[in-house]
Protein backbone atom coordinates (compact mmCIF):
# COMPACT_ATOMS: atom_id res chain seq x y z
CA UNK A 1 0.00 0.00 0.00
CA UNK A 2 1.63 3.27 -1.11
CA UNK A 3 1.66 6.56 0.79
CA UNK A 4 -0.56 8.31 -1.76
CA UNK A 5 -3.33 5.71 -1.44
CA UNK A 6 -3.18 5.90 2.35
CA UNK A 7 -3.35 9.71 2.28
CA UNK A 8 -6.40 9.77 0.00
CA UNK A 9 -8.22 7.12 2.04
CA UNK A 10 -7.47 8.90 5.30
CA UNK A 11 -8.77 12.11 3.72
CA UNK A 12 -12.08 10.45 2.77
CA UNK A 13 -12.47 8.91 6.23
CA UNK A 14 -11.60 12.20 7.97
CA UNK A 15 -14.11 14.16 5.89
CA UNK A 16 -16.95 11.71 6.55
CA UNK A 17 -16.20 11.58 10.28
CA UNK A 18 -16.24 15.38 10.44
CA UNK A 19 -19.68 15.32 8.83
CA UNK A 20 -20.84 12.74 11.37
CA UNK A 21 -19.62 14.91 14.25
CA UNK A 22 -21.55 17.88 12.85
CA UNK A 23 -24.66 15.80 12.19
CA UNK A 24 -24.62 14.26 15.67
CA UNK A 25 -25.26 17.67 17.20
CA UNK A 26 -28.42 18.02 15.13
CA UNK A 27 -29.80 14.52 15.68
CA UNK A 28 -31.97 14.69 18.80
CA UNK A 29 -35.42 13.43 17.73
CA UNK A 30 -36.71 10.32 15.97
CA UNK A 31 -37.53 12.46 12.94
CA UNK A 32 -33.93 13.72 12.85
CA UNK A 33 -32.58 10.18 13.10
CA UNK A 34 -34.83 8.55 10.49
CA UNK A 35 -35.43 11.38 8.01
CA UNK A 36 -33.03 14.26 8.83
CA UNK A 37 -36.12 16.13 10.01
CA UNK A 38 -37.34 16.38 6.40
CA UNK A 39 -34.86 19.21 5.93
CA UNK A 40 -33.14 18.20 2.70
CA UNK A 41 -33.75 20.22 -0.46
CA UNK A 42 -34.57 18.66 -3.81
CA UNK A 43 -31.02 18.78 -5.17
CA UNK A 44 -29.53 17.55 -1.90
CA UNK A 45 -31.86 14.58 -1.70
CA UNK A 46 -31.41 13.92 -5.42
CA UNK A 47 -27.66 13.70 -4.99
CA UNK A 48 -28.07 11.57 -1.86
CA UNK A 49 -30.39 9.22 -3.77
CA UNK A 50 -27.79 8.95 -6.52
CA UNK A 51 -25.10 8.33 -3.92
CA UNK A 52 -27.23 5.63 -2.30
CA UNK A 53 -28.22 4.01 -5.58
CA UNK A 54 -24.88 4.01 -7.44
CA UNK A 55 -23.28 1.22 -5.46
CA UNK A 56 -20.08 -0.70 -6.02
CA UNK A 57 -22.10 -2.92 -8.36
CA UNK A 58 -22.66 0.12 -10.57
CA UNK A 59 -19.22 1.71 -10.44
CA UNK A 60 -17.08 -1.42 -10.43
CA UNK A 61 -19.48 -4.13 -11.55
CA UNK A 62 -20.98 -2.54 -14.65
CA UNK A 63 -17.63 -1.25 -15.91
CA UNK A 64 -16.25 -4.76 -15.56
CA UNK A 65 -19.29 -6.38 -17.13
CA UNK A 66 -19.13 -4.13 -20.20
CA UNK A 67 -15.37 -4.60 -20.55
CA UNK A 68 -15.76 -8.40 -20.57
CA UNK A 69 -19.20 -8.90 -22.13
CA UNK A 70 -19.89 -5.79 -24.19
CA UNK A 71 -23.53 -4.90 -24.80
CA UNK A 72 -24.83 -7.52 -22.35
CA UNK A 73 -23.06 -5.69 -19.54
CA UNK A 74 -24.90 -2.49 -20.44
CA UNK A 75 -28.29 -4.08 -19.69
CA UNK A 76 -27.71 -3.30 -16.02
CA UNK A 77 -27.26 0.39 -16.81
CA UNK A 78 -30.45 0.47 -18.86
CA UNK A 79 -32.46 -1.50 -16.30
CA UNK A 80 -31.41 0.50 -13.24
CA UNK A 81 -31.94 3.84 -14.98
CA UNK A 82 -35.39 2.84 -16.26
CA UNK A 83 -36.25 1.73 -12.72
CA UNK A 84 -36.17 5.31 -11.51
CA UNK A 85 -38.79 6.31 -14.05
CA UNK A 86 -41.11 3.78 -12.36
CA UNK A 87 -40.30 5.38 -9.01
CA UNK A 88 -40.81 8.90 -10.40
CA UNK A 89 -44.18 8.35 -12.06
CA UNK A 90 -45.81 5.81 -9.73
CA UNK A 91 -44.24 5.81 -6.27
CA UNK A 92 -42.41 8.96 -5.12
CA UNK A 93 -45.24 11.42 -4.41
CA UNK A 94 -47.81 9.01 -2.91
CA UNK A 95 -45.12 7.42 -0.76
CA UNK A 96 -44.02 10.81 0.60
CA UNK A 97 -47.60 11.91 1.22
CA UNK A 98 -48.75 8.74 2.97
CA UNK A 99 -45.63 7.66 4.87
CA UNK A 100 -43.66 8.95 7.81
CA UNK A 101 -40.40 7.03 8.28
CA UNK A 102 -40.73 3.68 6.46
CA UNK A 103 -42.52 1.84 3.67
CA UNK A 104 -44.64 0.13 6.32
CA UNK A 105 -45.92 3.55 7.41
CA UNK A 106 -47.25 4.16 3.91
CA UNK A 107 -49.03 0.79 3.75
CA UNK A 108 -50.22 1.27 7.35
CA UNK A 109 -51.92 4.53 6.38
CA UNK A 110 -54.58 2.38 4.74
CA UNK A 111 -54.38 -0.93 6.60
CA UNK A 112 -54.26 -0.74 10.40
CA UNK A 113 -53.61 -4.46 11.03
CA UNK A 114 -50.32 -5.10 12.81
CA UNK A 115 -49.71 -8.20 10.66
CA UNK A 116 -49.39 -5.87 7.65
CA UNK A 117 -46.65 -3.88 9.35
CA UNK A 118 -45.01 -7.09 10.54
CA UNK A 119 -44.90 -8.55 7.02
CA UNK A 120 -43.51 -5.29 5.62
CA UNK A 121 -40.85 -5.17 8.34
CA UNK A 122 -39.93 -8.81 7.67
CA UNK A 123 -39.41 -8.07 3.97
CA UNK A 124 -37.35 -4.98 4.80
CA UNK A 125 -35.07 -6.83 7.22
CA UNK A 126 -34.62 -9.73 4.77
CA UNK A 127 -33.72 -7.42 1.88
CA UNK A 128 -31.37 -5.37 4.05
CA UNK A 129 -29.52 -8.43 5.37
CA UNK A 130 -29.01 -9.98 1.94
CA UNK A 131 -28.05 -6.66 0.37
CA UNK A 132 -25.81 -5.73 3.30
CA UNK A 133 -24.06 -9.10 3.26
CA UNK A 134 -23.39 -8.72 -0.46
CA UNK A 135 -21.97 -5.22 0.03
CA UNK A 136 -19.74 -6.18 2.98
CA UNK A 137 -18.41 -9.34 1.34
CA UNK A 138 -17.78 -7.40 -1.86
CA UNK A 139 -16.19 -4.58 0.13
CA UNK A 140 -13.84 -6.96 1.89
CA UNK A 141 -12.73 -8.52 -1.39
CA UNK A 142 -12.35 -5.21 -3.23
CA UNK A 143 -10.46 -3.35 -0.51
CA UNK A 144 -8.24 -6.40 -0.11
CA UNK A 145 -7.39 -6.15 -3.80
CA UNK A 146 -7.09 -2.35 -3.83
CA UNK A 147 -5.02 -1.91 -0.66
CA UNK A 148 -3.58 -5.34 -0.01
CA UNK A 149 -5.01 -5.72 3.51
CA UNK A 150 -6.67 -8.83 4.93
CA UNK A 151 -10.33 -9.53 4.18
CA UNK A 152 -11.44 -9.50 7.82
CA UNK A 153 -9.75 -6.16 8.46
CA UNK A 154 -11.47 -4.71 5.38
CA UNK A 155 -14.88 -5.87 6.59
CA UNK A 156 -14.27 -4.48 10.08
CA UNK A 157 -13.17 -1.10 8.71
CA UNK A 158 -16.30 -0.74 6.58
CA UNK A 159 -18.52 -2.15 9.34
CA UNK A 160 -17.22 0.18 12.04
CA UNK A 161 -17.42 3.22 9.77
CA UNK A 162 -21.03 2.56 8.73
CA UNK A 163 -22.00 1.98 12.38
CA UNK A 164 -20.47 5.30 13.46
CA UNK A 165 -22.28 7.21 10.68
CA UNK A 166 -25.70 5.84 11.57
CA UNK A 167 -25.34 5.52 15.33
CA UNK A 168 -24.31 9.12 15.88
CA UNK A 169 -25.35 11.06 12.80
CA UNK A 170 -28.49 9.22 11.70
CA UNK A 171 -30.00 10.19 8.35
CA UNK A 172 -28.29 13.60 8.29
CA UNK A 173 -24.80 12.09 8.37
CA UNK A 174 -25.79 9.27 6.04
CA UNK A 175 -27.26 11.72 3.51
CA UNK A 176 -24.19 13.94 3.41
CA UNK A 177 -21.86 10.96 3.13
CA UNK A 178 -23.97 9.87 0.15
CA UNK A 179 -23.83 13.38 -1.36
CA UNK A 180 -20.03 13.50 -1.06
CA UNK A 181 -19.80 9.99 -2.51
CA UNK A 182 -21.97 11.06 -5.50
CA UNK A 183 -19.69 14.06 -6.16
CA UNK A 184 -16.54 11.94 -5.94
CA UNK A 185 -18.05 9.20 -8.08
CA UNK A 186 -19.17 11.56 -10.84
CA UNK A 187 -15.81 13.37 -10.77
CA UNK A 188 -13.85 10.14 -11.11
CA UNK A 189 -16.15 8.79 -13.83
CA UNK A 190 -16.03 12.02 -15.86
CA UNK A 191 -12.22 12.21 -15.63
CA UNK A 192 -11.75 8.61 -16.77
CA UNK A 193 -14.32 9.00 -19.56
CA UNK A 194 -12.58 12.15 -20.79
CA UNK A 195 -9.24 10.33 -20.90
CA UNK A 196 -10.80 7.42 -22.81
CA UNK A 197 -12.36 9.77 -25.36
CA UNK A 198 -9.04 11.58 -25.65
CA UNK A 199 -7.42 8.28 -26.64
CA UNK A 200 -10.03 7.93 -29.39
CA UNK A 201 -9.58 11.59 -30.47
CA UNK A 202 -13.19 12.26 -29.35
CA UNK A 203 -14.41 10.21 -32.31
CA UNK A 204 -17.44 8.23 -31.10
CA UNK A 205 -17.90 6.33 -34.34
CA UNK A 206 -14.20 5.52 -34.40
CA UNK A 207 -14.44 4.23 -30.83
CA UNK A 208 -17.23 1.79 -31.71
CA UNK A 209 -15.36 0.68 -34.83
CA UNK A 210 -12.25 0.03 -32.79
CA UNK A 211 -14.19 -2.13 -30.34
CA UNK A 212 -15.17 -4.55 -33.11
CA UNK A 213 -11.67 -6.01 -32.98
CA UNK A 214 -10.53 -5.01 -29.47
CA UNK A 215 -11.82 -8.10 -27.60
CA UNK A 216 -11.93 -11.87 -28.09
CA UNK A 217 -15.67 -11.55 -28.81
CA UNK A 218 -15.05 -9.60 -31.99
CA UNK A 219 -18.17 -8.15 -33.63
CA UNK A 220 -20.37 -9.91 -31.03
CA UNK A 221 -19.01 -7.52 -28.37
CA UNK A 222 -21.33 -4.80 -29.69
CA UNK A 223 -24.43 -6.99 -29.76
CA UNK A 224 -26.56 -8.86 -27.24
CA UNK A 225 -25.97 -12.56 -26.74
CA UNK A 226 -22.50 -12.90 -25.23
CA UNK A 227 -23.95 -13.72 -21.79
CA UNK A 228 -27.73 -13.74 -22.18
CA UNK A 229 -28.25 -16.35 -24.85
CA UNK A 230 -31.72 -17.20 -23.51
CA UNK A 231 -34.14 -14.27 -23.94
CA UNK A 232 -36.34 -15.49 -21.07
CA UNK A 233 -33.42 -15.32 -18.66
CA UNK A 234 -32.67 -11.79 -19.86
CA UNK A 235 -36.30 -10.72 -19.43
CA UNK A 236 -36.28 -12.11 -15.89
CA UNK A 237 -33.18 -10.07 -15.01
CA UNK A 238 -34.67 -6.89 -16.50
CA UNK A 239 -37.94 -7.35 -14.58
CA UNK A 240 -36.00 -7.50 -11.32
CA UNK A 241 -33.85 -4.49 -12.24
CA UNK A 242 -36.72 -2.29 -13.43
CA UNK A 243 -39.22 -3.10 -10.65
CA UNK A 244 -36.87 -3.96 -7.79
CA UNK A 245 -35.76 -0.39 -7.14
CA UNK A 246 -39.33 0.69 -6.38
CA UNK A 247 -39.39 -1.78 -3.50
CA UNK A 248 -35.93 -1.34 -1.98
CA UNK A 249 -36.45 0.00 1.57
CA UNK A 250 -33.23 2.04 1.74
CA UNK A 251 -34.17 3.82 -1.50
CA UNK A 252 -37.82 4.43 -0.54
CA UNK A 253 -36.76 5.82 2.84
CA UNK A 254 -35.01 8.70 1.12
CA UNK A 255 -38.33 10.25 0.08
CA UNK A 256 -39.17 10.99 3.71
CA UNK A 257 -36.15 13.28 4.07
CA UNK A 258 -37.83 16.17 2.21
CA UNK A 259 -40.61 18.46 3.36
CA UNK A 260 -43.30 17.63 0.77
CA UNK A 261 -44.23 15.64 -2.33
CA UNK A 262 -43.18 18.42 -4.71
CA UNK A 263 -39.66 18.31 -3.30
CA UNK A 264 -39.72 14.50 -3.44
CA UNK A 265 -40.56 14.69 -7.15
CA UNK A 266 -37.84 17.24 -7.84
CA UNK A 267 -35.30 15.12 -5.95
CA UNK A 268 -36.12 12.15 -8.19
CA UNK A 269 -35.63 14.32 -11.27
CA UNK A 270 -32.20 15.41 -10.02
CA UNK A 271 -31.36 11.78 -9.24
CA UNK A 272 -32.47 10.57 -12.68
CA UNK A 273 -30.21 13.12 -14.39
CA UNK A 274 -27.19 12.21 -12.25
CA UNK A 275 -27.80 8.48 -12.52
CA UNK A 276 -28.53 8.75 -16.26
CA UNK A 277 -25.31 10.62 -16.99
CA UNK A 278 -23.34 8.14 -14.92
CA UNK A 279 -24.79 5.10 -16.69
CA UNK A 280 -24.07 6.59 -20.12
CA UNK A 281 -20.47 7.12 -19.02
CA UNK A 282 -20.17 3.45 -18.04
CA UNK A 283 -19.88 2.77 -21.77
CA UNK A 284 -16.60 4.67 -21.87
CA UNK A 285 -15.36 2.94 -18.70
CA UNK A 286 -16.14 -0.49 -20.12
CA UNK A 287 -14.87 0.19 -23.62
CA UNK A 288 -11.73 1.87 -22.30
CA UNK A 289 -10.92 -1.05 -20.01
CA UNK A 290 -11.49 -3.57 -22.80
CA UNK A 291 -9.28 -1.63 -25.22
CA UNK A 292 -6.45 -0.29 -23.03
CA UNK A 293 -6.30 -2.83 -20.19
CA UNK A 294 -7.41 -5.98 -21.96
CA UNK A 295 -9.71 -8.83 -20.97
CA UNK A 296 -6.87 -11.15 -19.92
CA UNK A 297 -5.39 -8.62 -17.50
CA UNK A 298 -8.83 -7.75 -16.08
CA UNK A 299 -9.76 -11.40 -15.47
CA UNK A 300 -6.34 -12.14 -14.01
CA UNK A 301 -6.95 -9.49 -11.34
CA UNK A 302 -10.59 -10.40 -10.68
CA UNK A 303 -12.61 -13.04 -12.52
CA UNK A 304 -15.80 -10.98 -12.40
CA UNK A 305 -14.07 -7.91 -13.84
CA UNK A 306 -14.62 -5.76 -10.74
CA UNK A 307 -11.18 -4.19 -10.97
CA UNK A 308 -11.62 -2.94 -14.55
CA UNK A 309 -12.28 0.70 -13.60
CA UNK A 310 -9.37 1.07 -11.13
CA UNK A 311 -7.02 -0.67 -13.59
CA UNK A 312 -8.16 1.64 -16.39
CA UNK A 313 -7.56 4.66 -14.14
CA UNK A 314 -4.03 3.44 -13.49
CA UNK A 315 -3.30 2.94 -17.19
CA UNK A 316 -4.66 6.32 -18.25
CA UNK A 317 -3.94 8.54 -15.25
CA UNK A 318 -1.19 6.84 -13.32
CA UNK A 319 -0.91 6.23 -9.59
CA UNK A 320 -2.72 9.41 -8.55
CA UNK A 321 -5.90 8.65 -10.50
CA UNK A 322 -5.84 4.99 -9.52
CA UNK A 323 -5.59 5.93 -5.84
CA UNK A 324 -8.44 8.42 -6.25
CA UNK A 325 -10.63 5.77 -7.90
CA UNK A 326 -9.81 3.36 -5.07
CA UNK A 327 -10.95 6.00 -2.57
CA UNK A 328 -14.14 6.54 -4.59
CA UNK A 329 -14.83 2.80 -4.47
CA UNK A 330 -14.36 2.89 -0.70
CA UNK A 331 -16.69 5.90 -0.32
CA UNK A 332 -19.21 4.14 -2.56
CA UNK A 333 -19.36 1.13 -0.28
CA UNK A 334 -19.59 3.26 2.89
CA UNK A 335 -22.48 5.32 1.54
CA UNK A 336 -24.56 2.33 0.51
CA UNK A 337 -24.07 0.26 3.66
CA UNK A 338 -24.90 3.25 5.87
CA UNK A 339 -28.23 3.63 4.08
CA UNK A 340 -28.91 -0.09 4.49
CA UNK A 341 -28.19 -0.01 8.23
CA UNK A 342 -30.57 2.90 8.66
CA UNK A 343 -33.42 1.21 6.79
CA UNK A 344 -32.93 -2.03 8.71
CA UNK A 345 -32.87 -0.16 12.01
CA UNK A 346 -36.06 1.68 11.12
CA UNK A 347 -37.89 -1.60 10.45
CA UNK A 348 -36.83 -3.02 13.82
CA UNK A 349 -37.10 0.08 16.02
CA UNK A 350 -40.00 1.94 14.43
CA UNK A 351 -42.16 -0.75 12.82
CA UNK A 352 -41.67 -3.71 15.16
CA UNK A 353 -40.83 -2.08 18.50
CA UNK A 354 -42.60 1.26 18.21
CA UNK A 355 -45.74 0.34 16.29
CA UNK A 356 -46.30 -3.39 16.94
CA UNK A 357 -44.94 -3.96 20.45
CA UNK A 358 -45.56 -0.50 21.95
CA UNK A 359 -48.56 0.26 19.70
CA UNK A 360 -47.23 3.70 18.86
CA UNK A 361 -46.98 4.77 22.50
CA UNK A 362 -43.28 5.64 22.76
CA UNK A 363 -41.59 8.80 23.91
CA UNK A 364 -39.16 10.70 21.72
CA UNK A 365 -36.24 9.52 23.86
CA UNK A 366 -37.38 5.88 23.69
CA UNK A 367 -37.74 6.10 19.90
CA UNK A 368 -34.22 7.48 19.41
CA UNK A 369 -32.65 4.99 21.82
CA UNK A 370 -34.47 2.09 20.14
CA UNK A 371 -33.28 3.31 16.74
CA UNK A 372 -29.65 3.43 17.85
CA UNK A 373 -29.82 0.01 19.51
CA UNK A 374 -31.40 -1.43 16.37
CA UNK A 375 -28.74 0.19 14.16
CA UNK A 376 -25.99 -1.30 16.31
CA UNK A 377 -27.67 -4.72 16.20
CA UNK A 378 -28.04 -4.69 12.40
CA UNK A 379 -24.40 -3.66 12.02
CA UNK A 380 -23.04 -6.33 14.37
CA UNK A 381 -25.09 -9.13 12.81
CA UNK A 382 -24.10 -8.06 9.29
CA UNK A 383 -20.41 -7.86 10.17
CA UNK A 384 -20.43 -11.30 11.83
CA UNK A 385 -22.18 -12.86 8.83
CA UNK A 386 -19.76 -11.18 6.41
CA UNK A 387 -16.69 -12.34 8.38
CA UNK A 388 -17.77 -15.94 7.83
CA UNK A 389 -18.75 -15.50 4.19
CA UNK A 390 -15.54 -14.57 2.40
CA UNK A 391 -15.99 -17.26 -0.27
CA UNK A 392 -19.69 -16.57 -0.73
CA UNK A 393 -20.97 -15.88 -4.24
CA UNK A 394 -22.53 -12.47 -3.72
CA UNK A 395 -24.23 -12.34 -7.12
CA UNK A 396 -27.23 -14.35 -5.95
CA UNK A 397 -27.59 -12.17 -2.81
CA UNK A 398 -28.06 -9.01 -4.89
CA UNK A 399 -30.35 -10.92 -7.25
CA UNK A 400 -32.40 -12.13 -4.31
CA UNK A 401 -32.68 -8.65 -2.76
CA UNK A 402 -34.04 -7.17 -5.99
CA UNK A 403 -36.39 -10.14 -6.49
CA UNK A 404 -37.87 -9.81 -3.01
CA UNK A 405 -38.28 -6.06 -3.44
CA UNK A 406 -39.98 -6.45 -6.83
CA UNK A 407 -42.06 -9.49 -5.87
CA UNK A 408 -43.12 -8.78 -2.29
CA UNK A 409 -43.06 -5.00 -1.90
CA UNK A 410 -43.94 -3.49 -5.27
CA UNK A 411 -47.34 -5.21 -5.77
CA UNK A 412 -48.43 -4.18 -2.27
CA UNK A 413 -47.24 -0.59 -2.72
CA UNK A 414 -48.96 -0.15 -6.08
CA UNK A 415 -52.24 -1.77 -5.04
CA UNK A 416 -52.30 0.20 -1.79
CA UNK A 417 -52.17 3.41 -3.81
CA UNK A 418 -54.20 2.54 -6.90
CA UNK A 419 -56.68 -0.33 -6.19
CA UNK A 420 -59.84 0.44 -4.24
CA UNK A 421 -60.80 -3.20 -3.64
CA UNK A 422 -57.37 -4.13 -2.23
CA UNK A 423 -57.48 -5.26 1.40
CA UNK A 424 -55.47 -6.58 4.32
CA UNK A 425 -55.63 -10.23 3.24
CA UNK A 426 -54.38 -9.36 -0.24
CA UNK A 427 -51.51 -7.29 1.15
CA UNK A 428 -50.29 -10.00 3.54
CA UNK A 429 -50.67 -12.69 0.87
CA UNK A 430 -48.72 -10.64 -1.64
CA UNK A 431 -45.82 -9.81 0.67
CA UNK A 432 -45.39 -13.32 2.03
CA UNK A 433 -45.86 -15.04 -1.34
CA UNK A 434 -43.36 -12.80 -3.08
CA UNK A 435 -40.83 -13.36 -0.30
CA UNK A 436 -41.23 -17.14 -0.16
CA UNK A 437 -41.32 -17.73 -3.94
CA UNK A 438 -38.20 -15.62 -4.48
CA UNK A 439 -36.31 -17.45 -1.70
CA UNK A 440 -37.35 -20.91 -2.88
CA UNK A 441 -36.61 -20.34 -6.56
CA UNK A 442 -33.20 -18.80 -5.89
CA UNK A 443 -32.39 -21.83 -3.68
CA UNK A 444 -33.10 -24.04 -6.71
CA UNK A 445 -31.33 -21.79 -9.24
CA UNK A 446 -27.85 -22.00 -10.84
CA UNK A 447 -26.67 -19.43 -8.27
CA UNK A 448 -26.94 -22.12 -5.57
CA UNK A 449 -26.79 -25.40 -7.52
CA UNK A 450 -24.48 -25.44 -10.53
CA UNK A 451 -22.87 -28.24 -12.57
CA UNK A 452 -19.58 -26.30 -12.67
CA UNK A 453 -17.55 -26.99 -9.55
CA UNK A 454 -16.84 -23.83 -7.56
CA UNK A 455 -19.49 -21.76 -9.37
CA UNK A 456 -22.09 -22.14 -6.60
CA UNK A 457 -22.67 -23.68 -3.17
CA UNK A 458 -23.52 -27.14 -4.49
CA UNK A 459 -22.49 -29.13 -7.54
CA UNK A 460 -25.43 -30.47 -9.54
CA UNK A 461 -28.14 -29.59 -12.00
CA UNK A 462 -30.42 -26.74 -10.89
CA UNK A 463 -34.17 -27.37 -10.77
CA UNK A 464 -34.98 -23.77 -11.73
CA UNK A 465 -33.04 -22.76 -14.87
CA UNK A 466 -32.65 -18.98 -14.37
CA UNK A 467 -30.29 -17.19 -12.00
CA UNK A 468 -32.90 -14.50 -11.37
CA UNK A 469 -36.44 -15.79 -10.67
CA UNK A 470 -38.26 -12.46 -11.11
CA UNK A 471 -40.12 -13.69 -14.19
CA UNK A 472 -41.99 -16.09 -11.88
CA UNK A 473 -41.83 -14.45 -8.45
CA UNK A 474 -43.07 -10.99 -9.52
CA UNK A 475 -46.26 -12.29 -11.20
CA UNK A 476 -46.71 -14.56 -8.16
CA UNK A 477 -46.67 -11.51 -5.89
CA UNK A 478 -49.25 -9.67 -7.99
CA UNK A 479 -51.41 -12.79 -8.36
CA UNK A 480 -51.37 -13.48 -4.63
CA UNK A 481 -52.49 -9.89 -3.97
CA UNK A 482 -55.40 -10.25 -6.39
CA UNK A 483 -56.51 -13.70 -5.22
CA UNK A 484 -56.13 -12.84 -1.55
CA UNK A 485 -58.25 -9.74 -2.03
CA UNK A 486 -60.99 -11.39 -4.09
CA UNK A 487 -61.49 -14.47 -1.90
CA UNK A 488 -61.71 -12.48 1.34
CA UNK A 489 -64.71 -10.57 2.52
CA UNK A 490 -65.04 -6.84 1.96
CA UNK A 491 -64.21 -4.84 5.07
CA UNK A 492 -63.39 -1.33 6.13
CA UNK A 493 -60.22 -1.29 3.99
CA UNK A 494 -62.21 -0.30 0.92
CA UNK A 495 -64.04 2.44 2.84
CA UNK A 496 -60.73 4.07 3.74
CA UNK A 497 -59.52 4.12 0.12
CA UNK A 498 -61.05 7.52 -0.70
CA UNK A 499 -59.23 9.05 2.27
CA UNK A 500 -55.95 7.36 1.31
CA UNK A 501 -56.26 8.46 -2.31
CA UNK A 502 -56.95 12.05 -1.24
CA UNK A 503 -53.89 12.07 1.03
CA UNK A 504 -51.72 10.42 -1.64
CA UNK A 505 -52.60 13.07 -4.21
CA UNK A 506 -52.61 16.15 -1.98
CA UNK A 507 -50.39 15.41 0.99
CA UNK A 508 -53.15 16.63 3.33
CA UNK A 509 -52.80 14.75 6.64
CA UNK A 510 -55.45 16.22 8.90
CA UNK A 511 -58.16 13.71 8.06
CA UNK A 512 -58.66 11.24 10.89
CA UNK A 513 -60.49 8.01 11.38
Amino acid sequence: MDILSIAIFVGVIGLTLAITYWAAKQTTTASDFYTAGGSLTGWQNGMAIAGDYLSAASFLGIAGAISLNGFDGFYYSVGWLTAYLVVLFLIAEPLRNLGKYTMADMIGSRFQARKIRGAAALNTITIVLFYMLAQLVGAGALIKLLLGIDYWISVLIVGVMMTVYVLFGGMTATSWVQIIKAILLMAGTIIISFLVLLKFNFNFIGMFDAMRTATPHGEAFLHSGVVYKDPIGLISVLIALVLGTAGLPHILMRFFTVKDAKTARSSVIYAVWIIGIFYVLTIFLGFGAAKFVGADAIVAENAAGNMAAPMLAGVLGGELLESFVAAVAFATILAVVAGLVLSGASAIAHDIYGEIIKKGKVTEKQAVNAARIAALSVSVVSILLALGSEKLNVAFLVSLAFCIAASANVPTILFTIYWKRFNTTGAVASMLTGLIVALVLVAMSPSVVNPVEGAAFFVGNPIFPYTNPAIVSVPAGFLAAIIGTLVSSRGKDEVYYAEVKFKAETGYRELGR
